[in-house]
């Protein structure tokens, strides 16, 4: 899940990144999910992008505390 922040009312939301289909900068940031749904958020296409290969390579390469 990644974190977006709501255009208009700056609600914080959490997006399962796996159910996104595109994003559109229309000039705003459009997200929309495969559910048809679209979230307008404020923050920029290159940066839900970044999160989402963030989430993903924590899942892939998990960082472990064990010695």
């Amino acid at each position: 899940m990644i974190r977006v922040t709501r255009m208009g009312s700056g609600e914080q939301l959490y997006v399962n990144c796996d159910h996104i289909e595109w994003v559109e900068s229309t000039p705003d940031t459009i997200i929309v999910l495969q559910s048809g749904k679209r979230i307008i958020c404020v923050e920029p296409p290159a940066e839900i992008i970044s999160r989402v290969v963030e989430f993903r390579r924590r899942i892939v390469m998990p960082t472990t505390t064990e010695p």
